[in-house]
């Protein structure tokens, strides 16, 4: 067993391998930039060895770091004038706590919402007036609230529910909020309601009426221009994510009817006549523009790849942050310029993805593959199964599973059932069955492996983090032949507990997901607990946990530690000082270290 109350940064020297590189690199996010002050841009970098919040002044070059706490600090949002860059404080991780703020130039910070007590966020949009804000809030007392802020008055509540919600956006004139609410009792499907600031209601609009088969709605954006009352709007009224133009005043909705397979997001260019298209398809994505008048599309060149974020300037130009499963990220922009470069060690490249299609019970499933080049198989083999469960897999760079493939593994990664991008059915099969739907998927792609020769059935790993750690420890106990070791970071262990335990909007998603809590399906939570097979573990175990963890909390993982040792069960467990995850390379790098160290123990 091993502990951590912070972790030493090991020696640094020009023989540093490869996969360590990849995670001391300086990387940047996509600049997020103040809409009445361009040339002010707000972006996360890990340059100091922890994910900080750093401000950019484009008009002078200069940049400085805004935030410097232990655990690191990634959620902020500049004022629309750039005078004032607001970022959320937590304790440790734990990502209960409440908004400051700090002039952009630099300066004390100071309560942002003062009269607001501390919650998990909700949602925040912020005028163009610069002294108010909505800010939404997330308590297990209060279920979600969502208040109109101004400096120098009391915060005013203008929503409450039981149910989860958040803020969407605030229109360019300030006059109307907009929010997403599951009043409905769906967590996987939001409605959307406008209010004015008084907290009077102006429109709804709720694709879940009518039926079981509930289609979600998602905010996308307000018009950038004073007046406007169009909302641009996702939906899934034909299977998939889409947009439309949502005109909340009118009624009026402006289906754009995109001829594109995959789901279809979108945002507004600065001037409002035309929206920013990402479109995302079988683990790929491509940038296009969107004219609303002529409602011609027209392609954005980008490389073969994923797009993680992108964003119009106001001169027409297109920033965006691209890589591949081969290739670093990088901010690049249309105009052929690299926007943001972070000085120092530069990341290695890893292999190019391939992409597998297997036959499985609901349907073909997509995997994607990286291996050693050169090495024959059958390969010891990794199986990384990402979180979500309403995430996906994609060909983008990742320091993590590029650490396996130097090691020597093939990585498998699986984009099962629950995943995002092939569809509204694909990402709600998993309802009620929850966990064993995944694991269904999962073996179907274990077999493809081992048949094909490139997995070595001997040596199989089963690895995740959050979602994926879940899995893995059900995987484990589920399919307890099929795996040679697992290695499961923050996961759900104990199903019950961490419904009780985790934060109020997880237990919405919870409900949602096997149609009650734990007193009203018992069944079902007991069907899909990791703990109720934890007698039929027969790998070896590995767990690593934060122990502020708000998302998958420590006591239950205990709760499944016990059981492991009750029965003498090989594993190990490595707690550390932080929430769901953590934002200090040092730290990252040493759980890597652990989990290939723990491995080659169990594997030679």
């Amino acid at each position: 067993m091993t502990e951590s109350n912070g972790s030493a940064a090991p020696e640094r020297n020009e023989d540093m391998p490869d996969w360590e590189k990849r995670f001391r690199a300086p990387r940047v996010s996509l600049p997020d930039w103040a809409e009445d002050a361009p040339d002010r841009s707000l972006f996360v970098s890990n340059a100091t060895g922890t994910y900080e919040l750093y401000a950019w002044d484009r008009a002078t070059g200069g940049q400085r770091q805004v935030t410097d706490r232990p655990n690191g600090t990634t959620d902020g949002v500049l004022t629309p004038d750039g005078a004032w860059i607001w970022w959320f404080d937590d304790k440790d991780g734990d990502e209960f706590g409440v908004w400051r703020r700090q002039p952009f130039d630099g300066g004390e910070d100071e309560l942002a919402a003062p009269g607001l007590e501390a919650s998990y966020p909700a949602g925040l949009a912020l005028a163009r007036d610069g002294r108010t804000a909505i800010v939404g809030r997330s308590t297990d007392e209060d279920g979600t609230t969502i208040h109109l802020a101004r400096t120098g008055e009391a915060p005013v509540e203008v929503y409450r529910h039981r149910e989860s919600a958040g803020v969407g956006d605030l229109s360019h004139d300030g006059a109307l909020i907009a929010i997403e609410h599951t009043e409905h009792g769906d967590a996987m499907h939001s409605a959307l309601r406008v209010l004015r600031p008084d907290g009077t209601a102006v429109a709804e609009l709720d694709d879940t009426k009518g039926g079981t088969d509930e289609l979600g709605l998602e905010v996308l954006g307000f018009a950038p221009v004073d007046g406007d009352t169009r909302l641009l709007i996702g939906h899934q009224r034909r299977g998939r994510w889409e947009p439309l133009v949502w005109d909340v005043t009118t009624g009026e909705e402006t289906d754009l009817a995109l001829e594109l397979p995959g789901d279809v997001s979108a945002e507004w260019y600065p001037d409002g006549t035309g929206l920013l298209i990402v479109h995302s398809f079988e683990a790929r994505s491509e940038l296009f523009r969107y004219d609303l008048a002529s409602r011609a599309l027209t392609e954005v060149p980008t490389p073969p790849g994923t797009v993680s974020g992108a964003t119009a300037r106001p001169d027409g130009s297109v920033e965006y942050l691209w890589s591949s499963a081969a290739v670093p990220s990088a901010v690049r922009s249309t105009t052929g310029a690299v926007v943001l470069d972070p000085p120092g060690l530069k990341s290695p490249g890893s292999v190019p993805v391939e992409d597998v299609w297997v036959d499985g019970p609901g349907g073909r499933i997509h995997a994607l593959v990286q291996k050693p080049q050169g090495v024959p198989g059958p390969l010891p083999t990794v199986f990384d199964i990402h979180g979500g469960p309403t995430w996906h897999d994609s060909d983008a760079f990742a320091a993590g599973p590029a650490a396996w493939v130097d090691h020597g593994y093939a990585v498998i990664r699986v984009n099962y059932r629950g995943s995002t991008g092939y569809g509204r059915a694909w990402t709600d099969a998993l309802k009620h069955r929850v966990g064993l739907i995944e694991l269904e998927d999962i073996e179907a792609v274990r077999a493809w492996a081992v048949d094909s020769g490139l997995a070595d059935p001997d040596r199989l790993v089963l690895t995740g983090g959050s979602w994926g750690g879940y899995l893995t420890l059900l995987g484990l106990g589920v399919q307890p032949d099929a795996w040679t070791l697992g290695i499961a970071a923050v996961p759900v262990a104990d199903y019950v507990t961490a419904y009780h335990d985790e934060m109020e909007a997880l237990k919405a998603m919870d409900r949602t997901l096997l149609g009650g809590t734990p007193e009203e399906v018992p069944e079902r939570f007991e069907a899909s607990s990791p703990l109720t097979y934890v007698d039929q573990v027969s790998s070896p175990v590995y767990i690593s946990a934060g122990v502020n963890d708000p998302r998958c909390p420590i006591r239950q993982i205990e709760n499944y530690v016990r059981r492991l040792e009750a029965r003498g069960a090989t594993h190990e467990v490595y707690r550390y000082d932080a929430g769901h995850g953590s934002l200090v390379v040092d730290e990252r790098i040493k759980q890597v270290r652990l989990e290939l160290e723990f491995a080659e123990r169990y594997l030679a």
